[in-house]
């Protein structure tokens, strides 16, 4: 099926040394873009991390964000480093002696000064593997969720399309009847002008009858373009690009259908024709 750029998961998962917090969440981008927040002792992490998103992600912005909270924050007893806080506050006053308009530090910046509430250290090789399981469940989280809302897009897209091509049937039987009320138009024209022996103007008639009276091929290739339309949405995958293609491509023959109109019809079905079109390429930019 196709998939929406737009999707979240969040997952939490517990570990001998503490509790990992995964966030994913994606929206639509032209390319895949990935931004990374996670703790620096994480950071070497990223690289593997990155390999699984690329293996399942495709197309998106996708922001990632990783936490950890040591056992010693989570549930045991909290100390603060004395001779830490010592050499901190010293260094505060240097600071401050210095440049008198500099703030002092605040309790919570001391608090999450690295050390502060004793031994928090975090060893990245015994969370790899965790981490790695961890990112694997919330990628298959946000991909049913991309998935859920690609099925609501396809939905939509198959009904812009159905009612499409319900827009060119009726009209295609109408073509006769207003080329002919056309061409009777011309020949009044047409007598005139040769009454009034103007060549010019009978060129001009006969040129623009040429242009106009002929709209048989952008009918077909309407149908043609939606038939396609919904092939790539039933075939589904990175359908994003190809749909958004073949949205100019239907715009495309739908003001040409506008400009050779030879009947008020044709112009009102050339209009809905393109306020579909433009419903439909809006909730494209959304597909993977």
């Amino acid at each position: 099926m196709i998939q929406s750029m737009t999707g979240y998961a969040a997952l939490v998962r517990e570990t001998a040394q503490g509790s990992l917090f995964l966030e994913l969440k994606s929206v639509n981008n032209r390319f895949l873009d990935l931004q990374f927040r996670v703790v620096e002792e994480l950071r070497s992490l990223e690289p593997g991390l990155r390999e699984l998103i690329t293996a399942k992600i495709g197309r998106g912005k996708l922001d990632c964000r990783i936490s950890f909270t040591p056992v010693a924050v989570a549930g045991k007893q909290l100390s603060l480093n004395a001779a830490l806080l010592a050499r901190l506050s010293e260094l505060d006053r240097e600071v401050r002696a210095t440049m008198p308009d500099a703030q002092p530090l605040g309790a919570g910046e001391v608090l999450r000064w690295p050390g502060m509430l004793g031994d928090t250290a975090i060893a990245a090789d015994e969370l790899r593997e965790p981490c790695l399981a961890l990112m694997r469940e919330a990628l298959a989280e946000l991909c049913t969720t991309r998935a859920r809302e690609g099925a609501k897009l396809r939905d939509m897209i198959l009904e812009r399309v159905a009612k499409m091509q319900a827009l060119v049937d009726r009209v295609a039987p109408l073509l006769p009847l207003a080329v002919a009320a056309y061409q009777e138009k011309l020949a009044a024209r047409l007598r005139e002008a040769l009454a009034a022996n103007d060549e010019e103007r009978i060129r001009q008639e006969i040129s623009v009858f040429g242009i106009k009276v002929d709209v048989a091929e952008e009918l077909n290739r309407l149908a043609a373009h939606l038939q396609e339309v919904k092939r790539v949405v039933d075939a589904g995958g990175a359908a994003g690009k190809r749909l958004d293609f073949l949205m100019q491509e239907l715009n495309r023959e739908a003001n040409t259908l506008g400009s050779k109109s030879v009947s008020k019809e044709v112009s009102e079905t050339s209009i809905e024709l393109k306020l579909l079109i433009e419903q439909m390429r809006e909730q494209i930019q959304n597909i993977e």
